[in-house]
């Protein structure tokens, strides 16, 4: 009895000298990273996530490997990434969108915002555009209210995915008109920029990063701003307000989080980075003319962004009357 007692004690004072064991940090990264953008090649977020991510890989000295997987409004995406290990090699380019209004549109798909997800820190802002196809006869705000008053069975909006910013405004709008609109969602910005140019369409909210362009060329053009100021970009078009609708404007976010339990060492250096790239000038040169502000913040500071949004957005949602269709 003596003896087991003595190995007991000697067992007990040996493991409570020891050092607690914890994952593996300080040789991350030593494969390559995975980071999910939920919309195709070409969008508002791909144009400046590439530049910034190749900065970053250049920094841990390890390949980011740009996974491009649409659908569902980036609900696939976040799925993929709550499921994913929460150790430092799955990332996650969301949005507001994806954040803050899928879950309270789709509270079936059972993503937490807050639960579910790391934040490390967003990226981008920027204002919704609402443009028009070239051959509109639409000039103002006020334009596209009286012709979809005077058009049988309304018109038709596109948007960037279920539960985008886009199709919020355009639900906004629909509602703030008091009649039938027919909500298009695609697979990401590019596409229903394609639609709009070609008329298949007869209004969209989307970023200036997307259209921009296009609207330099003429290929469709921009009615308002729906962000609370004007942009240098499109010198003298008003904002949503000033063309007399108040309360139509959101900015949309774009930002880098990771599976809810990824270590605070590996937040804390991939915060470092991405605000690090951000802040390059060679982001800036690419995203300053295309009126979208660098937005980076803490971990800590971003989280608080999520859960204020999602808050916030439902209470919009909820007065819209916005369903899933």
């Amino acid at each position: 009895m003596r003896t087991t007692i003595a190995l007991t004690c000697a067992l007990a004072t040996l493991l409570a000298s020891a050092p607690i064991a914890f994952p593996q940090t300080d040789s991350y990264p030593s494969r390559p990273i995975t980071l999910i953008v939920p919309f195709p090649p070409g969008g508002s977020a791909d144009v400046v996530i590439r530049p910034v991510a190749a900065k970053v890989a250049d920094a841990l000295k390890q390949t980011i490997v740009i996974d491009n997987r649409s659908g569902g409004g980036g609900n696939i995406a976040a799925q993929a990434t709550k499921q994913a290990a929460p150790d430092g090699y799955t990332l996650f380019l969301t949005n507001m969108g994806v954040m803050s209004i899928n879950p309270i549109l789709s509270p079936e798909l059972r993503i937490d915002p807050v639960k579910d997800f790391q934040p490390i820190t967003p990226i981008i802002s920027f204002p919704h555009i609402l443009v028009v196809p070239p051959e509109s006869p639409v000039k103002t705000v006020a334009d596209l209210a009286a012709l979809a008053k005077s058009k049988p069975g309304g018109l038709s909006f596109g948007s960037q995915g279920v539960g985008s910013g886009g199709q919020i405004l355009g639900e906004m709008f629909k509602a703030r008109v008091g009649v039938p609109m027919t909500h298009v969602p695609y697979r990401g910005a590019a596409p229903a920029a394609t639609d709009i140019m070609a008329g298949r369409l007869d209004f969209l909210f989307t970023s200036y990063i997307s259209i921009g362009e296009q609207a330099k060329a003429g290929k469709l053009r921009i009615v308002a701003i729906g962000g609370p100021k004007r942009i240098d970009a499109a010198a003298g078009i008003p904002t949503m307000a000033e063309a007399g609708f108040h309360g139509l404007d959101l900015e949309m976010w774009h930002g880098m989080v990771a599976p809810a339990g990824t270590p605070a060492p590996i937040v804390k250096r991939l915060n470092e980075e991405f605000t690090k790239a951000s802040r390059h000038p060679d982001i800036l040169r690419i995203v300053v003319p295309q009126a979208t502000d660098i937005a980076v913040a803490s971990p800590d500071e971003f989280g608080k962004r999520i859960a204020s949004d999602t808050q916030r957005l439902g209470q919009i949602i909820r007065d819209a009357g916005i369903k899933m269709q």
